[in-house]
């Protein structure tokens, strides 16, 4: 049995007991075994839970959604963990994730593995809960029904002092994959149990999603079920869409995407100068400012790509054949065998992604003779970029609910 397999197998076994209330008070790092940690952080009560649906996600989604309402308290807290970084030959790193359980009498518990979205802010990620929406609803709709949440805050975000690895597979792979293993040593030390696993994710997020699904797949665990809202699975597709096939609707912050995709691999697959071959020369130092947070005038940021990258990009065949059009190409998030059974839920008025792109791992599924049917694409209606997210969680609740 590979490590992988084992950890998560032990994530979702049978352990006994319940949790001793000083342990789950406990405000300083608590030590589970060398190189994880955990620490509680907050206790959020069905009120506040109930609040983040009614009024919260309205205002950050711009949707009206009918949600669950919640039905448990939930209390928070933030593991820390040892990792590596695959692309720079396993360099060893520090990395955070958020753990949120129901405060309830129970002993076991589902898992669902929240894969969180495109930020801006370090903190703005699931450990730091106040600070990322997406995360609150999560933790309102699924923790608060009796789901344990957990979610990585990926590489070069939360605690993490390495520069982002944005859309950088395999780093997100591990972030995630060593997140789940991880909450197995604190849900051991705790006494708490799981039997189902899923996972969930939301734009970039859902990119994760799909390829930590592939990697916990090829290590033969379970996953009971796993769905997405607007992801972009194929990042060269969508890529080639924004430089070369816009669309009336395409979102002004889609030059972040580049700024974060060109220095994410430069410095994570070592090709130094790559970001500085993409971007204009007079756009480069404050691009720079913004991928490693330094203090910026975002203004100064042109969101017309045509001023942002260099013109040799909007060439179909250069950006084929050019180093950031190859890692683009190779860094798809559909294209293995899929076995788990998988929603992606995509919006028809997304100014990010589009509905082929939504679409795209079921029909490379169904492409397979008579068609693997384990990939289904879910359109959430006329719904924007956050409008999908806001739409689709009740649904992933509801369909996880069957698992």
């Amino acid at each position: 049995m590979s490590n992988i397999v084992r950890t998560v197998a032990l994530c979702c076994g049978v352990l006994y007991g319940a949790l001793p209330a000083a342990m789950a008070e406990e405000s300083n790092p608590v030590q589970v075994s060398s190189g994880i940690t955990y620490e509680f952080l907050a206790r959020w009560d069905v009120d506040r839970l109930n609040q983040i649906l009614t009024a919260e996600m309205p205002k950050f989604s711009g949707f009206d959604v009918k949600y669950t309402p919640a039905r448990n308290a939930v209390k928070l807290y933030r593991v820390t963990y040892n990792s590596v970084v695959p692309e720079k030959g396993n360099k060893p790193i520090v990395a955070s994730g958020l753990l949120a359980i129901p405060d309830t009498d129970g002993k076991s518990f589902p898992i669902v593995s929240y894969q969180h979205g495109t930020v801006y802010g370090r903190q703005e990620v699931p450990s730091f809960a106040d600070q990322s929406p997406e995360t609150q609803a999560m933790i309102a709709q699924f923790a608060g029904q009796g789901y344990m949440v957990i979610g990585a805050d990926y590489f070069g975000m939360g605690i993490s002092t390495e520069p982002e690895g944005y859309l950088v597979k395999g780093s997100h792979q591990q972030a995630c994959v060593d997140m789940i293993t991880s909450t197995n040593s604190v849900l051991e030390q705790m006494k708490i149990s799981s039997d189902r696993l899923f996972l969930a994710g939301w734009s970039q997020g859902g990119y994760v999603t799909m390829a930590c699904l592939e990697k916990l797949e090829s290590a033969g665990v379970k996953v009971n079920a796993a769905a997405t809202a607007s992801a972009p699975l194929d990042l060269f597709a969508l890529m080639n869409g924004f430089f070369n096939f816009p669309r009336k609707n395409d979102a002004e912050w889609l030059n972040s995407i580049v700024i974060l995709t060109a220095f994410s691999f430069e410095n994570y697959y070592g090709l130094p100068g790559l970001a500085r071959s993409v971007l204009n020369d007079d756009v480069y130092e404050v691009a720079r400012k913004a991928y490693v947070r330094e203090p910026f005038d975002a203004a100064t940021i042109p969101s017309d790509l045509h001023k942002l990258v260099r013109a040799e990009y909007f060439d179909t065949q250069f950006f084929a054949a050019s180093a950031y059009g190859r890692l683009m190409l190779t860094n798809t998030a559909y294209r293995w065998v899929v076995k788990s059974p998988v929603r992606n839920y995509y919006g028809e008025a997304d100014e990010a992604i589009t509905v082929g792109v939504g679409k795209i791992a079921m029909s490379y599924q169904q492409a397979m003779g008579a068609g693997n049917p384990t990939v289904e694409a879910v359109s959430t209606g006329q719904t924007t970029h956050r409008g999908t997210f806001a739409t689709a969680v009740p649904e992933w609740k509801a369909w996880f609910d069957e698992k």
